[in-house]
């Protein structure tokens, strides 16, 4: 799978990801940081990646009704990065999980 970490969220998480064997970016490493949500999400679409967000934004988005974009919405309070990578740590199975079988919207609590 293919991922985009969103602003809100920090690059040690694409990190994280990558180190799972998926391909994952941080819009920092694409000079997208400042870029509209819109944008973001039509990128994603196109190379294929799920977005990866706190984000309600993403969420209407990824509900358009002919939208075939995917989103990993994360519902996380702040914390610190340790306590959502240990989060991530736990859900990941059920995330792939999900998104091997066709959800396009995931959300981790």
């Amino acid at each position: 799978m293919k991922f985009i970490v969103d602003n809100q969220l920090p690059a040690a998480l694409a990190r994280w990801i990558s180190a799972r064997g998926e391909d994952a970016v941080h819009v920092l490493d694409l000079a997208l940081d400042t870029t509209p949500d819109v944008d973001i999400w039509s990128r994603a679409s196109a190379e294929g990646r799920i977005v990866v967000s706190k984000d309600e934004d993403f969420f209407h988005l990824a509900n358009r009704a002919d939208d075939t974009g995917r989103l990993l919405w994360v519902r996380i309070g702040n914390c610190r990065t340790a306590a959502l990578l240990a989060r991530f740590e736990s859900a990941w199975p059920g995330i792939e999980q999900s998104f091997a079988a066709g959800h396009r919207i995931v959300l981790l609590p």
